[in-house]
């Protein structure tokens, strides 16, 4: 196996992480990324197969000792269907994905675009950033409201989320991790109240229905319940916000618009995905690809390479909305396939038309940086004027 070396925290790679990708590609299947200490996959084949490969699951068979100040954070974690296999990850997804009908998600449409025309009408005069202005705004509000939790605490959600989505960052300090521990802390005791609450007046939204169904006998238990709204504001809003950050950047650079803004945000999501790695942990010992693995090592996906495959996308490295479709990467694949991504698709498709529909004249006001954030992609600001 080829070995190569890359800082995830270098700078270069983060505001540009595709020729690294394209570099290391051709150098087979899996590649020895020495930073992180594992194999990682760059092509669309590879990484299609691993997402879909059941020895390898997001489960650690192997779970290191937790320290004292990241246990908050790890005690949420424990039941995150995100990080757990069946049969309690098939409970889980089930139950969500009762509220994520497809015919609940087309129905949010026109509330998706009320509040894209609220958030426009708020922009100012002068140059704003539009990450504060609407693409941070539009998701956690729209998540907030299908699970029925205030809109006032949007501010406390993303603070919130900010914190504990940081615990996955390569440059991640102690300060962020006693930070992330807090935060699941106060967002767990929030929430502890109002499932109280919804248990004494129920309504028509995903919590409710999440304690009905413990009630039921699904057997989800209070833990599980927070753990799963948690999960759901953090993934409902995170991604979508790099993801309409860095879509109006590439469209203000390269100067097309969303003609049909289904094809333009399916070309964004490809082209410039909010998560660049998502890694697996094998379950057993194992040969796969050429390798030997050992029970709970891990191999790394690297969604935005695949994304990026010339055997698989025609010019890959160029933005065209109008490119024959052909599925990416940036939702997963098989079992964990984003549960969001019907809801992240509407948000993105519906925010793209109607901003650049109401701000034809929509510019850059500076050079947008993206943060060094890796493996997340995502802008630090994106000042524009209108």
């Amino acid at each position: 196996m080829q070995r190569v070396t890359q800082s995830p925290t270098d700078p270069a790679l983060n505001q540009n992480p595709y020729p690294f990708y394209d570099r290391i590609r051709p150098l087979g299947l899996l590649v020895w990324w020495e930073d992180y200490n594992m194999p990682v996959a760059a092509s669309q084949p590879a990484v299609s197969a691993l997402l879909r490969d059941r020895r390898f699951g997001r489960e650690n068979p192997t779970p290191p000792v937790i320290p004292d100040h990241q246990k908050p954070f790890y005690a949420i974690e424990a039941h995150s269907m995100l990080e757990l296999e069946p049969p309690r990850h098939t409970r889980l997804r089930g139950l969500v994905l009762r509220a994520f009908t497809s015919r609940r998600i087309k129905a949010l449409a026109p509330e998706i675009e009320a509040l894209c025309h609220q958030l426009i009408d708020a922009f100012p005069d002068e140059p704003f950033d539009l990450l504060t202005g609407l693409a941070q705004q539009l998701p956690v509000i729209i998540i907030a409201r299908l699970l029925g939790v205030p809109e006032d605490k949007a501010p406390d959600l993303l603070r919130w989320s900010n914190a504990m989505v940081r615990m996955y960052m390569a440059a991640r300090t102690r300060a962020d991790e006693e930070a992330a521990a807090q935060a699941a802390q106060d967002f767990s005791a929030y929430l502890a109240e109002y499932v109280k609450a919804r248990r004494a007046a129920p309504a028509d939204d995903l919590i409710t229905q999440l304690i009905a169904a413990e009630e039921d006998g699904e057997r989800l238990t209070t833990d599980e319940l927070i753990t799963t709204c948690i999960l759901l504001l953090n993934a409902g809003h995170e991604a979508t916000v790099h993801t309409l950050g860095n879509g109006v950047k590439t469209a203000l650079q390269t100067g097309l618009r969303p003609d049909d803004s289904d094809l333009f945000a399916e070309e964004v999501l490809r082209f410039d995905p909010p998560l660049h790695m998502f890694t697996r942990y094998a379950t057993d010992d194992m040969d796969a690809f050429g390798h030997h693995f050992k029970k709970g090592e891990q191999v790394g996906l690297l969604l935005g390479a695949a994304n990026r495959d010339p055997e698989v996308y025609a010019d890959p490295n160029r933005f065209d909305p109008a490119r024959e479709l052909v599925p990416h990467s940036s939702f997963g694949s098989g079992l964990h396939f984003c549960v969001g991504a019907p809801l992240a698709r509407l948000e993105l498709s519906i925010a793209l038309k109607t901003l650049f529909d109401r701000c034809p004249d929509l510019a850059l006001a500076e050079e947008p940086e993206y943060a060094t954030s890796y493996h997340f992609h995502g802008l630090t600001r994106l000042m524009v004027t209108r």
